[in-house]
């Protein structure tokens, strides 16, 4: 087992057991986050994952994520992302997608988040690409 293959581990075991001191250790204190689809959405510091992940908890209390496919290098991990649940208010919570981490003294120092939520139904391809073009 690697040191990143280690700390992805821990992420999902912390995130399905919805264990926020857990997941929090997980991440370097002055851990950045970027989301390169939404920049207004960048951080940087574990206090704000904890917050993000408080408000996930209670949002969805029934959130599991589950590694899909993955990949790891010295220092670096790409992870495919299902997390699903239950909100509490009702509805099903579905998002997919990948992150890139930076791993360095067995924790996630940086990330680029590309996880969304998943539109069931929505327009086919042909028109998604009308609209990406004519925008």
């Amino acid at each position: 087992m690697t040191q990143i293959t280690g700390v992805v581990e821990r992420l999902v075991r912390a995130t399905n057991a919805h264990d926020l001191d857990a997941l929090g250790g997980c991440f370097a204190a002055d851990f950045v986050n970027e989301t390169p689809l939404h920049p207004a959405r960048n951080f940087k510091g574990r206090d704000q994952v904890r917050r993000n992940w408080s408000a996930i908890f209670a949002g969805v209390p029934d959130i599991r994520a589950e590694v899909l496919r993955s990949v790891a290098g010295a220092d670096t991990a790409w992870v495919e992302w299902e997390m699903s649940g239950n909100r509490a208010h009702g509805g099903a919570h579905l998002m997919r997608g990948v992150t890139v981490m930076g791993i360095a003294h067995d924790e996630i120092q940086w990330i680029r988040f590309y996880l969304e939520p998943v539109e069931e139904g929505g327009v086919g391809v042909d028109a998604a690409i009308r609209q990406a073009v004519n925008r």
